[in-house]
C-alpha cells in the first residue's frame, strides 16, 4: 500500500473513538452482572487503512478483524500486530481457504462442511489446527451466510470428526431491528451456545460468542457475547473500495 501522509485529526478521532467504546463495553458487561474482563473488544479493520489502525493498537487494542483475505494479506506487514490476535470474519471462499491458513489466529465463519473440510486439509498441509466459529444465519436472512440453528447440531458433530480445526464457539451477524428485536436474537444465539457448551462434544470447545458490531454491541454483551466487533464507531464510516 502507497505512503501518505495521515490525518492528524482523525488519528485523534479515532483513539477517543476507542476509549470510549472500549469503556462503553466495560459498562455493559457489568451491567449485565458480568467481569468487565469477560468481554472483549474486536477493532474491525475493514477499508481502513495502517496508518490509522496502528495508533490503536498501540494504545493497547489486543484483537482486530479483517473480511477480506487480500485486504489483510496487503496490509498485515504495515501493522504493529506484536501480541494482537487476528481473526477473519467475512465470508471466506473455499478457494481463499489456502492463503489464508496460518495468516490468522481465528476464522470465524465457518458456515458449511465443505468450507470446514477444506480448512483442516490446509491446516494439515502446515502441520497446525484453525480455531475457528460456526456462523449462525439467526435472522434466516437470504441475503447473508451462516446457517440456521437448526442445522448446528449436525454441522458441529461432522466438523468435530475432522482433525486439523478446532471449533471454540459461534459467531452471528442478527437482521437490522430495534433494540428489543435484536435482544431476542442475540438470547437466541446465546441459548444455543450454552446448549452445545453442555453437550461436551468432542473437539467442540464452546468459549467464544461473538456477536454485536457498532450499532449493537451493548445490547449484545447484555445477552452473553464475549466478542464483540466494532469497526464504524472507532474508525469512523467506512471507505469501499
Amino acid at each position: 500500500m502507497a505512503e501518505f501522509t495521515p490525518d492528524t485529526q482523525r488519528i485523534n478521532t479515532t483513539l477517543e473513538n476507542y476509549k470510549r467504546v472500549k469503556e462503553q463495553v466495560s459498562e455493559a458487561a457489568v451491567k449485565a452482572g458480568r467481569d468487565e474482563n469477560d468481554v472483549r473488544l474486536m477493532c474491525v479493520t475493514k477499508t481502513v487503512e495502517a496508518q490509522y489502525i496502528n495508533p490503536v493498537l498501540d494504545e493497547g487494542a489486543d484483537l482486530i478483524g479483517e473480511n477480506r483475505v487480500q485486504e489483510y494479506l496487503g496490509k498485515k506487514d504495515l501493522l504493529h500486530l506484536d501480541g494482537v490476535e487476528r481473526h477473519l470474519i467475512g465470508h471466506l471462499q473455499t478457494n481463499k481457504v489456502r492463503q489464508i491458513v496460518g495468516e490468522v489466529d481465528m476464522i470465524e465463519s465457518v458456515d458449511s462442511l465443505k468450507l470446514a473440510k477444506e480448512i483442516s486439509k490446509q491446516s494439515e498441509k502446515l502441520g497446525t489446527a484453525t480455531n475457528v466459529l460456526v456462523e449462525v444465519n439467526v435472522g434466516r436472512e437470504e441475503s447473508k451466510s451462516g446457517i440456521y440453528i437448526e442445522q448446528l447440531d449436525e454441522l458441529l458433530h461432522q466438523i468435530s470428526e475432522l482433525s486439523f480445526i478446532k471449533v471454540k464457539g459461534l459467531m452471528t451477524i442478527p437482521p437490522i431491528c430495534d433494540e428489543n428485536e435484536v435482544r431476542k436474537y442475540f438470547w437466541e444465539v446465546h441459548k444455543s451456545f450454552v446448549d452445545f457448551k453442555e453437550k461436551n462434544i468432542d473437539n467442540i470447545d464452546m468459549k467464544i460468542l461473538s456477536m454485536g458490531m457498532s450499532g449493537d454491541y451493548e445490547a449484545a454483551v447484555l445477552e452473553g457475547s464475549n466478542i464483540v466487533r466494532v469497526g464504524s464507531a472507532i474508525f469512523g464510516a467506512r471507505k469501499y473500495f
